[in-house]
């Protein structure tokens, strides 16, 4: 065996190591023993055992690395947090697209806040309706890598639909004229000093995103953990800012084994949601290209029905998002440590 080599990684995670090795992929071959492991909470803990680190390094905005763990195969991690898993990013991806396209009559332009890997676009353009995918997201590094290594992905970063834009998605959203039928927040969680808390906030959902939203537009956004004991981190905080925006809105869950816990999403818009299993089922086999995964009229109807202790938590939530007054996920962002 060769000299124990401790790895730090940027995102304030350290392994000790056997036999480390780089190649010219800049690929850091791992020995069986090595793990990666994330922090959910100061008293818990989350490991994935390892096969290699694909990129790790400091972006302007955050810290980023691209695992190849032995469960999930490759992990994008960005500021500690766990954002996608190549064994089961459908679950998450088709949960925060698929609905909101399936309630709209019949979308045809949508703008994605984040959504570096390219994932939620591959999503969006299965709809045959789809004229225009307009990506924003701030981190070139990170569309970069991905473009580079998320292979599945290729194709929808190449599609003719799609106009790939970085920028922060709040400049990029105030100094357009054209409008949405639907906006996407993929953005990473909300974590203290991270690039994108303020697109959580009441006064973006008013001010911004929703002048940009046609009449029957709807607005969807990924809302962070939403467990028995994690959905008060964030999730019942951004469901009742939305909702004083928002005439109807809509907060559904499902688990997403790579992020340890359930997860939540919340959905809003001016008209009112069908939900109905059967008519959504007729809609995915009209509307949509290829075959969903994990989402069907009765998942998505289910997923809508919160257990008890969170449906009276989002009912009983009266902290409102603001700049001065944000919550966020235990971690913290590049711009805190600084």
């Amino acid at each position: 065996m060769g000299e124990a080599v401790e790895i730090i990684f940027t995102n304030g995670f350290s392994k000790l190591c056997n036999d480390t090795t780089t190649n010219n992929n800049n690929i850091i071959s791992l020995d069986d023993s090595s793990w990666y492991e994330e922090t959910i909470d100061d008293d818990l803990k989350w490991s994935f055992a390892l096969n290699s680190v694909l990129h790790k390094g400091t972006s302007e905005f955050q810290d980023i690395a691209l695992l190849d763990t032995k469960r999930f195969g490759k992990v994008l991690v960005i500021d500690g947090k766990m954002q996608s898993a190549e064994a089961d990013e459908f679950i998450y991806h088709e949960c925060l697209i698929h609905p909101a396209f399936l309630c709209h009559p019949k979308p045809k332009k949508v703008f994605i806040m984040g959504g570096g890997e390219g994932s939620a676009a591959r999503e969006a353009l299965k709809h045959k309706s789809i004229e225009k995918v307009v990506m924003c997201d701030i981190d070139q590094e990170v569309v970069d890598f991905c473009r580079r290594h998320l292979t599945v992905n290729q194709q929808a970063f190449c599609h003719k639909k799609l106009n790939l834009v970085i920028n922060d998605a709040k400049a990029e959203l105030e100094k357009r004229n054209d409008k949405f039928d639907i906006i996407i927040g993929d953005l990473a969680d909300p974590v203290e000093g991270g690039p994108c808390y303020q697109l959580y906030t009441k006064s973006f959902y008013q001010r911004i995103l929703k002048p940009k939203l046609s009449d029957n537009g709807i607005f969807v956004t990924q809302a962070g953990p939403a467990g028995i004991f994690t959905h008060k981190e964030v999730f019942s905080s951004i469901y009742n800012t939305i909702k004083q925006v928002f005439k109807y809105v809509v907060a559904y869950s499902a688990h997403v084994p790579s992020f340890a816990d359930t997860w939540g999403w919340v959905m809003a818009s001016d008209q009112p949601f069908c939900i109905d299993a059967e008519e959504i089922d007729r809609r995915i086999e009209e509307r949509i290209q290829g075959e969903l995964l994990y989402l069907n009229g009765a998942a998505f109807l289910s997923s809508t029905t919160l257990n008890k202790t969170v449906s009276q938590s989002l009912l009983n939530e009266t902290h409102v998002y603001t700049e001065d007054d944000a919550r966020f996920i235990p971690g913290h962002g590049l711009a805190y440590r600084n």
